[in-house]
């Protein structure tokens, strides 16, 4: 007995565990015996009659998830790690206007997964938007930009469904509870053409006003996402993209595309659902602009002076 109690005390106070990385998954509803057992078969703890000891002196929950350990420890450590759910996540950062194809290389840089698996997955879990856009083609629109924490076994699956429920808590913010499928649209046209929160309720006053002339959007980031979609993207546009017959080239097909281009941040998706009231039906987008600023026009006439001193600022900025 004496001899049990002085192992159980050195258990206490020596450290255990790895010189190098190792995981271990404590599944949910694992009991605290069973927690202790894990830990003993790993080398995390010498003594689960020590960590049971220690569980009568110290109570609470213990958590369930993955856990990182990459050094020795005291029982005391492993026990306060577990109780305060210090779980091993990985980081995953969705910028605002990314799209599926930025998000893929993010995922994959994360190591959280392959681009290809999350690409499959995009188009595989259009159920989980069904209620809000029956006819989407992909969750492309809906995956919020945040950052988020995942498990690092997380599957694709999982990833797109955490960015699915941030974007439902967001829409029901805002109190966007129907037409997904055009605010969404529209959000997403606006987040490509200008990185300023101020401009974006005008820009998408633009596109509203040539809708309702049907008139042709005319925007650049639909076609280099028509683009992406097809594998050709070069890293600009050329005369022949603007000839492309996909459904997503506004230069040759009136009203929105088929679906978003990328997946918008709050701002945008406020402008979408309450568009500035103006008379313009042109602008110069920011994005490119070295004046850093778009410029609005009400004529054809306006638009082309504003496009000459857009080239014009290009030259003093030193751009072709």
């Amino acid at each position: 007995m004496i001899a049990a109690l002085l192992c159980a005390g050195l258990a206490f106070y020596l450290p255990a565990g790895p010189h190098s990385e190792m995981f271990l998954e404590i599944p949910a509803g694992t009991r605290s015996a069973q927690i202790a057992g894990l830990l003993k078969s790993r080398g995390l703890i010498r003594s689960t009659f020590a960590f049971d000891v220690m569980r009568l002196i110290k109570g609470g929950t213990l958590k369930a998830g993955e856990y990182r350990f990459d050094h020795p420890a005291r029982i005391s450590e492993v026990y306060a790690r577990l109780e305060r759910g210090d779980v091993y996540t990985r980081t995953l950062t969705i910028p605002e206007g990314a799209n599926i194809f930025d998000i893929a290389q993010r995922v994959e840089a994360a190591r959280l997964g392959s681009k290809e698996a999350f690409l499959d997955a995009v188009k595989r879990d259009v159920n989980l938007i069904s209620d809000m856009d029956p006819a989407a083609q992909s969750v492309e629109g809906y995956l919020f930009p945040d950052t988020y924490h995942f498990r690092r076994l997380a599957t694709p699956d999982q990833l797109i469904a955490g960015m699915v429920k941030r974007f439902r808590q967001e829409a029901a913010d805002l109190g966007l509870t129907q037409n997904f499928h055009n605010v969404v649209t529209m959000a997403s046209l606006v987040e490509r053409e200008t990185p300023i929160g101020s401009e974006r309720p005008m820009v998408a006053s633009v596109f509203s006003n040539r809708m309702s002339k049907g008139m042709a959007l005319m925007t650049d980031p639909s076609v280099i996402y028509a683009d992406l979609l097809e594998g050709k993207y070069r890293g600009t546009i050329y005369h022949s993209d603007l000839d492309g017959d996909s459904p997503y080239n506004t230069y040759k097909h009136i009203g929105l595309p088929p679906g978003p281009i990328c997946n918008p941040g709050v701002d945008s998706l406020k402008a979408a659902m309450a568009p500035a009231q103006t008379q313009y039906f042109y602008f110069v987008a920011a994005s490119p602009d070295p004046s850093s600023h778009s410029r609005f026009a009400r004529t054809l006439e306006e638009h082309q002076q504003n496009v000459q001193a857009y080239r014009r600022a290009q030259r003093a900025a030193g751009q072709r």
